[in-house]
C-alpha cells in the first residue's frame, strides 16, 4: 500500500529541515545503526545537548553535493540504553529546539521558534494538499506553464518550502500555479501625471499594460488624462485597504475599474502571471509571505530591469551566445505617491518568449530536478528514459551527453557573461529554464530582475553602455563577493541539483558527473581571461563554496529580501569538487607508495 500524502509530506518536511540543519548547524557524525531484521543502516547522528537527546537518521539516498534522502529515524535520551523509532515531525521539532538553543536565547528567540514551527506546519499542510492533487492527476504537461505547476515539494533546501502566509486555501485554488487557476487582472485608472514608468523598448510601459489586457483594452472606461494600471487581484484587494490609496480614491485620483483582459495563471513564483497568447508577462507585489520573505517589488528593482534590458541590447552578448537568453524585464509601471519609496502598484513588465509553440518543452531547472512523486520518475529521469529506452549503458551515455549539453546552455554562457562583461546572474533553479523540447538541452534562459550583480572592476565600461546603472542601488559589487554568490546560485543551487538528481534517480553516480564538471571547468579556466577565470579557479580549488543560509535566516525571523546587501544570508560549505580531488590525490599517493 503506497504511503499517504500526509506521511510523504511529513517526511518531506523533515528532509528539507534536516538538510538545512546538516549544512548550517551541525553536520553530525556518520554511524551505523544495528537492526534486528537486516544489515546495519548507514546513518547520521546528532547530539542535541539542550534536549539531552540523540537523533539518528537513516541515510537512504546519500549525496556528495545535494540534499540527503532520509529514511527511518530513532531517538535515545541521555543514559537511556534503547533506541526508539520516532515520526519525522517529532524529530524535526527536536532539531528545531536545538537549533534555537545554539543560535539564540531569550524571549525573542522563543517567539521566533514558535513562528517558525507554525510556518513549518503550514508548509507541511500545503505540501500534503498538493500531493493529494498531484497523485490524483499527475502533471504530464511538458509546456512552460506545465513545469511551473509541478513544484509540489518546493525549494529542496529550505525549512518552509511551501509556506504561504497570507494566502488561504480557497485563494490558492485560483491564484496558486498548482491547480491551474486562472483569473483576469484588476485594473485601476490613474491620472497620467501620477504614473512613474520607463521602457527600454519601442513600446511604452502604458502601451504594454494595454497589451496585457488584450481586446478588453479598447473598452476600458478611462477618462481624459488617465492611464490604466493592471494589478494582481490579491494585491488590488490589499491596496484598497491602504490609507494612502483610500485617500487617493476618495479624491477621485485613483479609480478601480474592475476585471479585464484574458485569463492569466500564476507561474512558480506565484506573483508573475502568464497567459499563453499574451506577448507579455507581469510581475506584481503580493501581500503574501512566501518561504521567508514578503514578496514586494522594490522601485530599484524596476529600474534595474529596464537598465539591464538596455545594457544587454547594447553589449552584443546574445548574438555571441545563441544557446542562452535573458528573458528581459524591459518596462515598469507604478503609481507615484510623494513621500513613499513604493506605493504598492509597482509592476514589472516582462517579455513572454514562451508562446506560439515556443512554450513546448521549456522547464525550470527546479521542476526538472524536483523530488519525484511517489511511484513516478522525476521529470529529468523521464526525459532520459525517452532518450535511451534501452537503459543500461545506453542510458549512462545519454545522461553524460545530456549533462554536457546542459553545461553548454547554462554554465558556459553565464561564466562568459561575467568574464567578458562583468555581469553575473542569480541563476538559481527557479530562475533558470531549459529548452528540452527534443529531450536534449538546446537553450538556456534566465529570468528575474532581482538577481543582477555588476562588477565594480567593470564599472567604467558598464557605465559607458548604461550610465543609469550608477544611480541604481544594489547593482555593483566587488568581484570577491560576486564570485561567492555566483558559486552558490550557478554551481551549488543549480548544477549540483542536476548532479544530485541523476545520482538519486540511479541514472549515473554523482562522482562521474562531478568529474565531468571539473574537467569542463578546467578547460574553461585555460581559455578565460577576465573575472570568469578567477571564479572558475575558486570553484575548482577552494576548500569551501558559498551557500545560502536559509535555515539561519529563518531562525532569526529575517526577511532576506529586506536585509540590505544580503551578505548575512550566506555562509560557507565544504566544496565537493575540492574534496573529491583531494581524496583521489591521496589515493594516488597511497598507491604510489
Amino acid at each position: 500500500m503506497p504511503p499517504s500524502s500526509q506521511a510523504v509530506a511529513e517526511a518531506a518536511a523533515f528532509r528539507s529541515f534536516a538538510n538545512g540543519y546538516l549544512r548550517e548547524i551541525d553536520p553530525g557524525i556518520p554511524v551505523r545503526h544495528t537492526l534486528p531484521d537486516g544489515p546495519p543502516a548507514a546513518c547520521v547522528e546528532w547530539a542535541l545537548r539542550s534536549r539531552r537527546l540523540t537523533i539518528r537518521a537513516e541515510i537512504r539516498a546519500p549525496s556528495l553535493c545535494g540534499a540527503q534522502g532520509f529514511g527511518r529515524l530513532w531517538t535515545r535520551h541521555l543514559h537511556e540504553p534503547r533506541w526508539r523509532t520516532v515520526p519525522p515531525m517529532s524529530a524535526l521539532q527536536e532539531l528545531l529546539g536545538e537549533a534555537y538553543a545554539r543560535v539564540g536565547a531569550g524571549e525573542a528567540a522563543r517567539l521566533h521558534e514558535l513562528e517558525l514551527l507554525a510556518r513549518i506546519l503550514d508548509s507541511y499542510r500545503e505540501t500534503a494538499r498538493q500531493l493529494d492533487l498531484a497523485l490524483r492527476k499527475p502533471n504530464a504537461d511538458t509546456s512552460f506553464i506545465g513545469a511551473e505547476r509541478a513544484l509540489v515539494f518546493g525549494h529542496w533546501l529550505h525549512p518552509t518550502p511551501k509556506s504561504r502566509q497570507g494566502l488561504s486555501t480557497w485563494q490558492a485554488r485560483v491564484y496558486g500555479p498548482e491547480e491551474a487557476g486562472a483569473f483576469q487582472l484588476a485594473v485601476f485608472a490613474v491620472e497620467a501625471g501620477r504614473v512613474r514608468q520607463d521602457s527600454a523598448g519601442p513600446r511604452s510601459a502604458p502601451e504594454i499594460a494595454r497589451d496585457l489586457l488584450g481586446a478588453d483594452a479598447g473598452r476600458l472606461p478611462l477618462r481624459a488624462g488617465e492611464l490604466a494600471l493592471p494589478m494582481h487581484p490579491l494585491q488590488a484587494d490589499a491596496l484598497m485597504l491602504e490609507p494612502h490609496v483610500a485617500a487617493l480614491m476618495e479624491a477621485g485620483l485613483v479609480r478601480r475599474l474592475g476585471a479585464f483582459g484574458p485569463r492569466y495563471t500564476a507561474t512558480a513564483s506565484l506573483r508573475t502571471v502568464y497567459a499563453p497568447d499574451s506577448p507579455w508577462m507581469a510581475k506584481f507585489s503580493l501581500p503574501v509571505t512566501l518561504t521567508n520573505a514578503l514578496r514586494v517589488n522594490r522601485f530599484a528593482e524596476l529600474e534595474a530591469g529596464v537598465a539591464m534590458a538596455r545594457l544587454m541590447a547594447r553589449n552584443g552578448f546574445h548574438a555571441q551566445h545563441p544557446a542562452f537568453r535573458i528573458v528581459s524585464d524591459p518596462a515598469y509601471l507604478t503609481l507615484h505617491c510623494p513621500g513613499r519609496a513604493e506605493s504598492g502598484f509597482e509592476t514589472v513588465l516582462r517579455e513572454n518568449p514562451f508562446r506560439g509553440g515556443a512554450e513546448r518543452g521549456i522547464a525550470t531547472l527546479a521542476a526538472l530536478t524536483a523530488e519525484p512523486l511517489p511511484g513516478h520518475p522525476s521529470r529529468l529521469e523521464a526525459i532520459l528514459r525517452r532518450l535511451a529506452p534501452g537503459g543500461g549503458n545506453e542510458r549512462l551515455g545519454a545522461a553524460r551527453t545530456w549533462f554536457g549539453l546542459y553545461l553548454d546552455c547554462m554554465l558556459e554562457p553565464l561564466v562568459a557573461l561575467y568574464d567578458g562583461h562583468g555581469i553575473a546572474l542569480e541563476a538559481h533553479q527557479q530562475n533558470a529554464l531549459l529548452d528540452v523540447a527534443a529531450g536534449w538541452p538546446r537553450r538556456g534562459y534566465y529570468r528575474d530582475n532581482q538577481g543582477f550583480y555588476l562588477s565594480e572592476a567593470a564599472r567604467p565600461r558598464l557605465l559607458r553602455q548604461a550610465p543609469e546603472t550608477a544611480a541604481i542601488p544594489g547593482l555593483y559589487f566587488p568581484e570577491a563577493e560576486i564570485d561567492r554568490r555566483l558559486a552558490y546560485y550557478l554551481v551549488v543551487n543549480q548544477i549540483f541539483s542536476v548532479i544530485a538528481r541523476m545520482g538519486q534517480d540511479g541514472v549515473l553516480p554523482e562522482a562521474v558527473l562531478l568529474d565531468d564538471l571539473a574537467r569542463r571547468l578546467e578547460a574553461m579556466a585555460r581559455r578565460l581571461t577576465g573575472a570568469g577565470r578567477a571564479f572558475v579557479r575558486g570553484v575548482l580549488e577552494g576548500p569551501t563554496l558559498c551557500t545560502k543560509a536559509n535555515l539561519r535566516v529563518r531562525l532569526a525571523d529575517r526577511d532576506e529580501l529586506a536585509s540590505g546587501d544580503g551578505v548575512g544570508n550566506y555562509m560557507d560549505m565544504p566544496n565537493p569538487l575540492h574534496a573529491l580531488a583531494a581524496a583521489r590525490s591521496e589515493a594516488g599517493r597511497a598507491l604510489a607508495s
